[in-house]
């Protein structure tokens, strides 16, 4: 009997060490394909795939195998190469537009590349492409002095500058906004191409108060036409009714004239002086004019303030374009003077004076 238990006892023993050593078996390997969550593993991991994130965001070649990394450093450098040639492209080639009259001042519209040639910082240049500019989508900004000093003839110059609002935008194609300035500009019509929204802009208007003509301007050419989105190519330009007379800007003249050049945008200027001599605005009015390719005009006659507008439009479809390549060019962030000169000595060229070089 006693045999028997001990037989018994003996053969538990073995079943539990051997259910024991399963047990512990198992254990091992599970501890060995899948550990324990750790609490600094996601600190660790997260970072590693941000970075292989931003790397593959920036062309930088991430942390794969070989050929991978190989093949992704290939196509970083052609990206790179490709950058640099536009970088070098956009630096190296300079774009103009320009106007040709008669000496009658009527516009001629159908003249050939080898009629110009360009001089740049005093340099021949070489011509790389030319196109006439008669149907480009119109960004404009009409600039309207409402200080106390235009009040005279406030309301017909809002007439007639509506009506060109309504001649020259395009529904769908061209965009305008109206800015009315005294002490401060006031946009009263953001970029629109509804041209009832336009009148309504222009009609807001209220004369009164200082002027800060060069706020204005140089407001109008920063924060409105140098932020707007374009899609292609388009034609910039500001038409600016004011007496030139400036009594409130922080800005000088020259560096509102220093923004529009840089915006790339031509101004049109319309005196508002109904003396019937020309006085230190109108000087004012004709040197922001010259500096951006634009033109003044002195409509010392109520009836004269509508052909001007007249003739602004007409010239905004009667434009050319030209592509170039500086002589010596340097991108040192310095003025650069340019010349548009015609073959016909008979025909009168209208251009930018210069331009500022890229910095690097």
């Amino acid at each position: 009997m006693k045999l028997r238990i001990c037989t018994f006892l003996a053969v538990l023993f073995l079943l539990a060490a051997s259910l024991l050593g399963q047990t512990a078996a198992s254990t091992s390997a599970e501890g060995q394909s899948s550990p324990a969550p750790n609490a600094s593993a996601p600190s660790l991991a997260a970072p590693a795939a941000n970075s292989q994130a931003q790397a593959t965001a920036s062309g930088t070649p991430g942390s794969t195998s070989s050929g991978s990394s190989s093949e992704t450093s290939k196509s970083a450098s052609s990206t790179n190469d490709d950058v640099a040639a536009t970088i070098r492209h956009a630096v190296n080639e300079v774009q103009v537009i320009f106007t040709v009259t008669d000496r009658h001042g009527r516009y001629i519209k159908d003249l050939q590349k080898d009629d110009f040639r360009v001089i740049d910082n005093e340099q021949p240049a070489e011509l790389r492409s030319f196109r006439s500019e008669t149907d480009l989508p119109l960004q404009v900004g009409l600039l309207v002095d409402a200080s106390n000093s235009v009040r005279d003839r406030f309301k017909f110059e809002q007439d007639a500058a509506i009506e060109f609002l309504n001649a020259i935008i395009r529904q769908h194609y061209d965009k305008a906004f109206v800015v009315g300035f005294d002490a401060t500009p006031e946009v009263t019509q953001d970029f629109t191409d509804n041209t009832e929204r336009l009148s309504n802009g222009v009609r807001m208007l209220r004369a009164g108060g200082g002027t800060a003509m060069y706020d204005a301007l140089y407001f109008a050419c920063r924060d409105k036409l140098l932020k707007e989105e374009q899609t292609g190519p388009v034609r910039r330009a500001i038409i600016l009714l004011s007496d030139g007379e400036d009594n409130l800007s922080h800005v000088t003249r020259e560096e509102s004239i220093d923004m529009a050049q840089r915006a790339d945008v031509i101004v049109y200027t319309i005196s508002t002086n109904i003396s019937g001599m020309k006085g230190k605005g109108d000087k004012v009015l004709e040197r922001i004019a010259d500096a951006t390719g634009g033109r003044s005009f002195f409509p010392f006659q109520m009836r004269d303030v509508s052909d001007a507008f007249l003739s602004i439009q007409e010239e905004l479809r009667s434009q050319y374009a030209v592509a170039y390549k500086p002589a010596n060019f340097v991108a040192d962030g310095r003025y650069r003077t340019i010349e548009v000169l015609a073959q016909n000595k008979a025909l009168k060229v209208r251009t930018r004076k210069g331009y500022y070089a890229p910095r690097q």
